[in-house]
Protein backbone atom coordinates (compact mmCIF):
# COMPACT_ATOMS: atom_id res chain seq x y z
CA UNK A 1 0.00 0.00 0.00
CA UNK A 2 1.47 3.37 -1.01
CA UNK A 3 2.44 5.85 1.68
CA UNK A 4 0.10 8.81 2.18
CA UNK A 5 1.05 11.93 0.26
CA UNK A 6 -1.22 14.51 1.91
CA UNK A 7 1.64 16.25 3.73
CA UNK A 8 4.55 14.81 1.73
CA UNK A 9 5.17 18.00 -0.26
CA UNK A 10 5.32 20.14 2.87
CA UNK A 11 7.53 17.63 4.66
CA UNK A 12 9.90 17.41 1.67
CA UNK A 13 10.04 21.21 1.42
CA UNK A 14 10.84 21.59 5.13
CA UNK A 15 13.46 18.83 5.07
CA UNK A 16 14.99 20.26 1.89
CA UNK A 17 15.16 23.68 3.56
CA UNK A 18 16.88 22.15 6.60
CA UNK A 19 19.37 20.40 4.31
CA UNK A 20 19.99 23.60 2.33
CA UNK A 21 20.52 25.65 5.48
CA UNK A 22 22.89 22.94 6.72
CA UNK A 23 24.84 23.10 3.45
CA UNK A 24 25.07 26.90 3.57
CA UNK A 25 26.21 26.87 7.21
CA UNK A 26 28.62 24.04 6.43
CA UNK A 27 30.22 26.15 3.70
CA UNK A 28 30.27 29.30 5.85
CA UNK A 29 31.90 27.56 8.82
CA UNK A 30 33.77 25.04 6.66
CA UNK A 31 32.46 22.21 8.80
CA UNK A 32 31.10 19.02 7.21
CA UNK A 33 29.44 17.93 10.46
CA UNK A 34 26.80 20.63 9.95
CA UNK A 35 25.91 19.33 6.49
CA UNK A 36 25.85 15.69 7.54
CA UNK A 37 23.69 16.48 10.59
CA UNK A 38 21.24 18.41 8.40
CA UNK A 39 20.91 15.38 6.10
CA UNK A 40 19.86 13.06 8.93
CA UNK A 41 16.13 14.01 8.93
CA UNK A 42 15.87 13.69 5.16
CA UNK A 43 17.50 10.23 5.21
CA UNK A 44 15.10 9.10 7.95
CA UNK A 45 12.14 10.32 5.87
CA UNK A 46 13.59 8.55 2.82
CA UNK A 47 13.49 5.31 4.84
CA UNK A 48 9.84 5.95 5.61
CA UNK A 49 8.95 6.80 2.00
CA UNK A 50 10.64 3.83 0.28
CA UNK A 51 8.51 0.74 -0.12
CA UNK A 52 10.32 -1.94 -2.15
CA UNK A 53 12.54 -4.51 -0.47
CA UNK A 54 15.73 -3.43 -2.22
CA UNK A 55 14.99 0.30 -1.98
CA UNK A 56 14.17 -0.04 1.71
CA UNK A 57 17.48 -1.87 2.20
CA UNK A 58 19.37 0.90 0.37
CA UNK A 59 17.59 3.53 2.48
CA UNK A 60 18.69 1.79 5.67
CA UNK A 61 22.22 1.51 4.24
CA UNK A 62 22.19 5.29 3.77
CA UNK A 63 21.31 5.76 7.42
CA UNK A 64 24.11 3.41 8.46
CA UNK A 65 26.64 5.31 6.31
CA UNK A 66 25.38 8.66 7.58
CA UNK A 67 25.63 7.63 11.24
CA UNK A 68 29.13 6.21 10.64
CA UNK A 69 30.09 9.51 9.00
CA UNK A 70 28.72 11.44 11.97
CA UNK A 71 30.84 9.34 14.34
CA UNK A 72 33.97 9.88 12.23
CA UNK A 73 33.36 13.63 12.09
CA UNK A 74 32.45 14.04 15.76
CA UNK A 75 35.52 12.13 16.92
CA UNK A 76 37.66 13.64 14.14
CA UNK A 77 38.95 10.27 13.03
CA UNK A 78 41.74 10.61 10.46
CA UNK A 79 42.80 7.45 8.72
CA UNK A 80 44.29 7.13 5.25
CA UNK A 81 42.51 4.28 3.47
CA UNK A 82 44.93 4.39 0.54
CA UNK A 83 47.80 3.38 2.80
CA UNK A 84 45.71 0.71 4.53
CA UNK A 85 44.39 -0.88 1.32
CA UNK A 86 47.59 -0.43 -0.65
CA UNK A 87 45.79 1.20 -3.58
CA UNK A 88 44.95 4.76 -4.44
CA UNK A 89 41.35 4.29 -5.65
CA UNK A 90 38.33 1.99 -5.49
CA UNK A 91 35.42 1.41 -7.86
CA UNK A 92 32.15 2.76 -6.38
CA UNK A 93 28.91 3.40 -8.24
CA UNK A 94 30.38 3.02 -11.74
CA UNK A 95 33.31 5.35 -11.04
CA UNK A 96 36.75 5.21 -9.51
CA UNK A 97 36.98 7.10 -6.24
CA UNK A 98 40.31 8.41 -5.02
CA UNK A 99 41.06 6.99 -1.58
CA UNK A 100 42.34 9.17 1.21
CA UNK A 101 40.96 10.14 4.58
CA UNK A 102 38.24 7.74 5.69
CA UNK A 103 35.81 10.64 6.26
CA UNK A 104 35.55 11.30 2.51
CA UNK A 105 34.32 7.79 1.72
CA UNK A 106 31.02 8.19 3.64
CA UNK A 107 29.57 11.00 1.54
CA UNK A 108 30.74 9.29 -1.66
CA UNK A 109 28.91 6.11 -0.64
CA UNK A 110 25.90 8.16 0.39
CA UNK A 111 25.80 9.81 -3.04
CA UNK A 112 26.20 6.45 -4.80
CA UNK A 113 23.35 4.90 -2.80
CA UNK A 114 21.19 7.96 -3.45
CA UNK A 115 21.78 7.63 -7.20
CA UNK A 116 20.69 4.00 -6.97
CA UNK A 117 17.53 5.06 -5.13
CA UNK A 118 16.91 7.83 -7.64
CA UNK A 119 16.99 5.28 -10.43
CA UNK A 120 15.07 2.50 -8.66
CA UNK A 121 12.30 4.40 -6.92
CA UNK A 122 9.08 5.41 -8.63
CA UNK A 123 7.68 8.01 -6.29
CA UNK A 124 8.30 11.68 -6.88
CA UNK A 125 8.99 12.27 -3.19
CA UNK A 126 11.61 9.54 -2.89
CA UNK A 127 13.28 10.90 -6.02
CA UNK A 128 13.16 14.41 -4.57
CA UNK A 129 14.75 13.24 -1.32
CA UNK A 130 17.43 11.33 -3.23
CA UNK A 131 18.40 14.43 -5.20
CA UNK A 132 18.73 16.52 -2.04
CA UNK A 133 20.87 13.78 -0.44
CA UNK A 134 23.11 13.67 -3.54
CA UNK A 135 23.60 17.45 -3.42
CA UNK A 136 24.30 17.31 0.32
CA UNK A 137 26.78 14.49 -0.19
CA UNK A 138 28.65 16.46 -2.85
CA UNK A 139 28.67 19.51 -0.55
CA UNK A 140 30.16 17.36 2.21
CA UNK A 141 32.86 16.01 -0.10
CA UNK A 142 33.68 19.55 -1.22
CA UNK A 143 34.09 20.73 2.36
CA UNK A 144 36.25 17.74 3.29
CA UNK A 145 38.35 17.54 0.11
CA UNK A 146 37.87 20.04 -2.76
CA UNK A 147 40.31 18.10 -4.98
CA UNK A 148 38.31 14.87 -4.60
CA UNK A 149 35.15 16.88 -5.28
CA UNK A 150 36.62 18.08 -8.56
CA UNK A 151 37.58 14.52 -9.58
CA UNK A 152 34.15 13.14 -8.69
CA UNK A 153 32.38 15.92 -10.55
CA UNK A 154 34.43 15.29 -13.69
CA UNK A 155 33.80 11.55 -13.41
CA UNK A 156 30.06 12.08 -12.91
CA UNK A 157 29.86 14.37 -15.93
CA UNK A 158 31.76 11.88 -18.08
CA UNK A 159 29.42 9.13 -16.90
CA UNK A 160 26.29 11.19 -17.63
CA UNK A 161 27.57 12.08 -21.09
CA UNK A 162 28.16 8.37 -21.69
CA UNK A 163 24.46 7.68 -21.01
CA UNK A 164 23.21 10.34 -23.42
Amino acid sequence: MPKPTKYATIICLVLSAIALIGMILGFVYHHALIVVSALLPIVVYEIYRTEGKSTKLFSWAMLFVLVAELVLLIWNVNYNLANFLGQDSIYVGHMYVQLGDIKTIGPVLLAAISVILLIRTYGIYTKWLSIVIIVGSFATVYILNPILFSELTKSAIRQMLGYL
